[in-house]
């Protein structure tokens, strides 16, 4: 991390998430890591199949109050790719439906103590987009 940081000076370094958590706490290891070691760190966060003790929140929670307490404040706040072995994403009940949830979650409880980074798609998330029967309907933006 040092040699990297002194060669290539990175404005910030980015960890992801694994699908469902499954790379966890790696990704919080890691980013930990980089910020003992003067990286801005950029920990991805999503909300697929984040339950723990049967609440689809407490996990997400938890990860927040340790990145928190570990220094990191900066979030990428993703809904996620379906698990493994599942074709179609699904929300859990109760749970998070879309990275705007968990935006709305982490400033409910955390405030201001994160900056928080999304990823979107400019044409609309695949899973949302449906055909426009009449063009002149749409506005400029």
């Amino acid at each position: 991390m040092e040699r990297m940081k002194n060669a290539i000076k990175p404005l910030f370094t980015d960890m992801t998430w694994g699908a469902g958590g499954s790379t966890a706490e790696l990704t919080m290891e890691l980013a930990t890591h980089a910020h003992q070691n003067g990286h801005v760190s950029n920990m991805h966060l999503t909300c697929t199949n984040m339950e723990k003790d049967g609440d689809p929140k407490k996990a997400v929670h938890e990860a927040l109050t340790t990145a928190k307490t570990n220094g990191i404040r900066n979030i990428v706040a993703l809904r996620g790719d379906p698990p493994a072995g599942q074709d179609e994403w699904k929300a859990a009940e109760g749970g998070f439906t879309c990275a705007l949830d968990l935006v709305e979650y982490i400033r409910e409880h955390f405030g201001e103590t994160f900056g928080i980074s999304v990823a979107g798609y400019p044409e609309g998330h695949p899973n949302a987009i449906s055909e426009i029967e009449d063009p002149s309907t749409l506005t400029e933006s």
